[in-house]
């Protein structure tokens, strides 16, 4: 699963992959897996404080279920966070992106459908 977290001034955090070398340069939603026991959305919470050191407030689905091949998808949900600056832990690098800069980073291919869907929410958000 996968945080859209979302700033104050309606930007979107993304997070460049470090890890496995064939992913490494690519950037993504901030999130995990979920471990045995656990609901997606306390998932998400316990994943962007491992990985990003801030805890959030999880909100509305971003779609459904979006499909990764095989038997496996990814869940996203808007995010904001309620406590911390986020810190790259686990990632290269982090950037909070405009709506008008999101084609700037090279998304994973995975996410790019999810970056579309996010867009349009965001556009659709009176700031």
């Amino acid at each position: 699963m996968g945080a859209a977290i979302v700033d104050g001034a309606g930007r979107l955090l993304a997070a460049q992959r470090a890890q496995p070398p064939e992913l490494a340069g690519g950037w993504e939603f901030p999130g995990g897996k979920v471990d045995p026991g656990e609901d997606d959305r306390t998932a998400l919470v316990r994943e962007c404080r491992e990985e990003l050191g801030v805890l959030i407030e999880v909100g509305e689905a971003v779609g459904g279920d979006w499909p990764l091949g095989g038997d496996r998808v990814l869940r996203v949900w808007l995010a904001s966070v309620v406590e911390g600056e986020p810190e790259a832990k686990e990632h290269r690098e982090l950037r909070w992106l405009a709506l008008d800069e999101l084609d700037e980073v090279a998304w994973l291919p995975a996410d790019l459908p999810i970056v579309r869907a996010v867009r349009a929410l965001l556009g659709g958000i009176e700031r």
